[in-house]
């Protein structure tokens, strides 16, 4: 018997004794995003979607504003009904896009009409598509922070914005960024809703820069499950996001296993929240795809339960301990 012996077998007795698995405290909150249906049956994935996650009972559900507010109509609609049907605060995506103030005030007195207290406030992409560049309408708001005054002046919305950890493919540096970030708080938002990445490092570094740069308002992150590798490798060309290269590998073929896949993928995801919760993140916004079966297992895993109870046995400490 060697000399590091006991350490071993401590380090083993260790390991034995820890249980197998162990949700977070309890003390977690969640949001999750929607798009707004096309078709009759979408719209049914959609509410089976909703009435999967609400018993959740998340802190809000957002819906989003298509490019040039192509889905206006449709996101209205659903952001209506969830405020109407539910007991789910509903938040509704507007954006400066292909629209004037005026029209974009139209839009969001009607929300306030509505009951909807919560506007998720971006600038929008360039209509023309990726590569182009984003021009205001002529009586337009110029960006996300003017949108966010304008918002203001009209009603008191709740309002969140997006922040980019990797930076928005449109700023010219990283503080730059920043200090675009710094005059959307400025101007009155609650709180940022970051872009998907897939490190925590990505996060805790933005974070970081963000409280560098005077910013001490709530950064919550956004998580996005991979249900398709094709797609997010897509999406993070256009937004700037950094693919891992063991994030490849991970999901090197399973194109043809679905079912797989989605183990892969909530595990995954579960695995990064657990992290960003053991650095202090105590809000995680999940981009659900309208698909509801993969946020609810990410959600039991982090050892949420209807009703808002943690699961049973869950330590009294999360990884920090």
């Amino acid at each position: 018997m060697t000399n590091d012996t006991p350490s071993a077998l401590r380090e083993l007795q260790t390991a034995l004794s820890a249980p197998l698995f162990a949700g977070l405290p309890g003390d977690i909150a969640v949001s999750f995003e929607f798009f707004p249906p096309k078709t009759e049956k979408m719209e049914e994935t959609l509410w089976d979607a909703i009435g999967t996650l609400a018993p959740l009972e998340p802190s809000f559900v957002s819906v989003t504003y298509g490019a040039g507010g192509s889905t206006r109509e449709r996101t209205h609609n659903t952001v209506a009904r969830i405020a109407r049907e539910t007991s789910i605060p509903a938040a509704a995506h507007l954006t400066c896009v292909e629209a004037s103030r005026e029209e974009v005030d139209a839009v969001a007195r009607d929300y306030w009409e509505a009951g909807v207290r919560h506007i998720v406030a971006l600038r929008g992409d360039a209509p023309d598509g990726p590569g182009t560049r984003f021009t205001p309408h002529p009586q337009g708001y110029e960006n996300a922070a003017a949108l966010v005054a304008g918002l203001k002046r009209i009603a008191p919305f709740e309002i969140s914005v997006a922040a980019y950890p990797e930076c928005h493919p449109d700023s010219a540096s990283l503080e730059a960024d920043l200090d675009n970030l710094r005059r959307k708080f400025d101007a009155g938002a609650s709180r940022a809703i970051t872009q998907f990445f897939f490190e925590p490092d990505t996060f805790f570094r933005f974070r970081d820069r963000a409280a560098a740069a005077g910013i001490d308002a709530e950064i919550v992150p956004g998580l996005m499950p991979v249900t398709s590798f094709a797609a997010v490798r897509r999406m993070c060309s256009l937004c700037g996001t950094a693919i891992p290269g063991w994030l490849a590998d991970l999901f090197e073929g399973l194109d043809d296993h679905p079912a797989a896949r989605q183990l892969v993928a909530a595990t995954l995801a579960a695995e990064l929240a657990r992290r960003l919760y053991a650095g202090g993140v105590r809000h995680f916004h999940f981009y659900t795809l309208n698909r509801a079966e993969l946020s609810y297992a990410i959600c039991h895993l982090l050892g949420m339960r209807p009703g808002g109870s943690a699961a049973s046995g869950a330590p009294s400490k999360g990884l920090a301990a």
